[in-house]
């Protein structure tokens, strides 16, 4: 018999040692472009002198402009000289939690670590950091979570606050707690000056009474809160950064700060505007699309637009209109951005198209500095953004677009130019963006304070009014936080923390008046409907009604809707969609996967018209909250559809957001007198209940409440006698 050939296939481990020798070259080609990627970024050259320069200072000001490198390369070469020795910590702050998670995969890229250990991120219900965690990226609300945790912030020895420049309500919180945790540890570090431990002591003795208040069996995280009397404490090193940063301000905050100008890398970007006032930016916005499509060179397109609602109806209008183009002009790739969309979704953005596609972006403000989207040489600036406004004299706050400033659009306009020459196309004249302000009012001035008042007082800071703020709110806009804190029972007669309500309500990750909720709703044994309801609520709209089947969106919402109101109709839809998953898990049994799980999730809310992607959100945070209520040791309990006691819990929780109905058959808001309308989105909509409670007030045309539940007049004294005892009822 003639021999047969050696088959390379009969050998396992030949095929085992040349895949792995393949996969270790193709992983040394990646880190070697890598290299090279990261020496030729401008801040490359400038890394001796930063790293002496924060040697240097116990604070510094960084102006790196767009393309520079600083957000990904500035954390590591301060990891590489040695300010992680220890087990301590580099901390980077981001305003918004998709740049969190980009910039830390692409570090532990460039590191050759594993996301998650050496390299992580933190954001709100999502923690991929571990105990080897050495550079750390996390939202400016996670880092003021965890000083309620660690006043000091001891493992931590540098902390750089990125974008700064975007003055978000957190942000600023957040670099007046860092001001002041600076001073507590350079007081610590010379301990044996009597004046100096004083004041130490004066700061421990405020975080103590909070603590003092507990329980033993408590588990608010004020419990832990123990600083060290004896421990050699560090002096924290602060780095804030940015690109637009106006560096005079920043370094007369911090005591003359020095400042430090990293030439970016930012090629020229021709910037054009319309010859008269576009009257639809949305349609101006799809033509333009269209126009650098069929008539410009390649390369992707970055549309600014103003929130979840708009980016989704563009998105099927494009894909609409590009099914009538000539065939070889159809590829187009539209990929939408936005906060509120699930990280996993956020991701999309940042693969490159498929071979011959053109790519579309359609983006919030999320996209002006906090992400850098690869492959983009086109911009369409309507010249909008949606911001809160809030009038403290009323208690009123509501979303509404505004124009942008001058440094926002300069910024949009530069992401035309990161990796060539490119365009951007202004929705507007060249004289409406000489009339925008120079820069964007920060929004601790045009937003409800609760949240921060409550944040302060849970780190022991009682006078509010005399916190170092960087730019301080109105005295009204306080003390307007401070009576709706007191209202909801989180702050004693005498200002402090209430015990158990005010520190159970720091804890939880949210607005003030939904924390108040789920505690309020432990007590009327309906705690499983307001975790739905709140984490519903915390996510963009759960409704798709698109416009070529509206009637099928409308019938398929009404099996869910209730005649009570939003909020029960909201619970009905989470309740048939896991009720109708359960049935197929129970069919398959021990075959159900998540990943199976997850695909029938989708396919139920497809054929219901809900949003997969806001619904998936909301499971998710339903799944934490249970977690943070299970911790403090409250009980999960479910009214089983006994709707009446659901409705007297939310009257209870949001008797602030109550309305009566007028005899004119308009509606009065209880806490502000404003005479306000059902949203057309309600499922009240065209009803007349006698008295409403609401989540949210819109303010366009005319003043709307949504997320609404009727409920009995009476109940307002009965529920929160503490607010409507002496007020005139309905």
């Amino acid at each position: 018999m003639p021999s047969v050939p050696a088959s390379p296939f009969n050998n396992s481990s030949a095929i085992s040692r040349n895949l792995k020798r393949k996969g270790e070259d193709d992983s040394f080609i990646r880190k070697q472009r890598i290299l090279k990627q990261r020496r030729s970024l401008p801040i490359a050259s400038a890394e001796k002198r930063l790293v002496d320069e924060v040697r240097k200072n116990h604070t510094l000001v960084v102006v790196g402009e767009t393309g520079s490198g600083k957000t990904t390369q500035l954390p590591q070469f301060l990891f590489n000289a040695g300010f992680c020795h220890g087990g301590k910590v580099i901390g980077v702050t981001q305003p918004r939690r998709v740049a969190a998670v980009t910039v830390a995969t692409r570090v532990a890229e460039e590191a050759s670590v594993k996301l998650g250990e050496e390299v992580g991120y933190s954001i709100r219900f999502e923690d991929a950091t571990s105990r080897t965690t050495r550079i750390k990226y996390m939202t400016d609300g996670m880092l003021l979570r965890e000083a309620l945790l660690d006043p000091l912030l001891l493992k931590y020895s540098v902390i750089i606050v990125d974008e700064a420049h975007e003055r978000t309500v957190h942000t600023d919180v957040l670099l007046g707690l860092l001001k002041d945790v600076q001073k507590r540890r350079s007081l610590s570090v010379g301990r044996k000056n009597d004046h100096m431990e004083k004041e130490n002591e004066d700061f421990k003795q405020s975080m103590q009474e909070n603590r003092d208040n507990l329980n033993e069996n408590d588990s608010s995280v004020m419990k832990r809160c123990k600083l060290p009397s004896d421990a050699k404490v560090d002096p924290l090193k602060l780095v804030v950064m940015s690109a637009t940063l106006d560096a005079r301000v920043f370094s007369e905050y911090f005591d003359g700060a020095k400042a430090v100008y990293i030439q970016g890398r930012q090629f020229p970007v021709e910037i054009m505007y319309t010859y008269t006032v576009e009257p639809d930016y949305l349609d101006a916005s799809l033509v333009t699309v269209f126009q650098i499509h069929m008539e410009e060179a390649p390369g992707d397109i970055l549309v600014f637009l103003t929130g979840q609602e708009e980016i989704e109806s563009m998105e099927r209008l494009l894909r609409e209109r590009a099914e009538h183009l000539p065939e070889n002009m159809q590829k187009i790739l539209v990929v939408p951005i936005y906060a509120a969309l699930p990280c996993e979704q956020q991701m999309q953005v940042f693969k490159p198209a498929p071979v011959g596609f053109r790519k579309v972006i359609l983006a919030t403000n999320i996209a002006e500095t906090s992400v850098t989207i690869p492959g983009i040489r086109y911009v369409i600036d309507p010249g909008l953004v949606k911001a809160r406004a809030y009038d403290p004299r009323i208690g009123m706050e509501s979303l509404v677009v505004i124009p942008i400033s001058k440094a926002q659009a300069l910024q949009r306009s530069g992401r035309a130019g990161r990796e060539g020459p490119g365009k951007c196309f202004c929705l507007y004249t060249e004289e409406e963006f000489g009339k925008l302000a120079d820069s964007t009012v920060p929004e601790i001035k045009r937003c409800n304070l609760s949240n921060v008042v409550l944040q302060l007082k849970a780190l022991g800071i009682n006078d509010v009014i005399g916190f170092d703020f960087m730019d301080k709110p109105s005295k009204t806009a306080i003390v307007k936080s401070l009576e709706h804190l007191h209202a909801l029972g989180a702050l004693t007669d005498e200002g402090k923390l209430s015990d158990p309500v005010g520190l159970q309500m720091a804890r939880l990750p949210l607005e003030p008046l939904y924390a108040k909720a789920i505690l309020v709703s432990c007590t009327f044994k309906c705690s499983e409907e307001m975790l739905t309801a709140v984490a519903l609520l915390s996510v963009e709209s759960i409704f798709y009604t698109p416009r070529e089947k509206m009637k099928e969106a409308k019938a398929a919402r009404q099996r869910f809707c209730s005649p009570d109101g939003d909020h029960i109709t909201l619970v009905n839809i989470y309740k048939a969609c896991l009720e109708e998953v359960q049935k197929t898990k129970d069919t398959n049994h021990d075959d159900y996967k998540v990943s199976t799980l997850n695909k029938n999730i989708q396919k139920w809310c497809r054929s219901n018209f809900v949003n997969g992607r806001s619904f998936s959100h909301a499971m998710n945070i339903h799944r934490q909250l249970k977690g943070y209520v299970q911790k403090m040791g409250l009980p999960i309990i479910s009214c089983e559809e006994d709707w009446m006691q659901f409705r007297r819990c939310l009257c209870a929780s949001f008797f602030l957001n109550a309305a009566c109905k007028q005899p004119d058959g308009t509606y009065r808001a209880m806490a502000n007198g404003q005479i306000v309308s059902i949203h057309p989105s309600s499922v009240l909509s065209g009803t007349k209940p006698d008295c409403l409670i609401f989540n949210e007030l819109v303010r366009t045309n005319r003043n709307y409440i949504r997320n609404i539940t009727r409920i009995d007049a009476p109940w307002l004294p009965e529920l929160a006698p503490q607010f409507y005892a002496s007020r005139d009822g309905c």
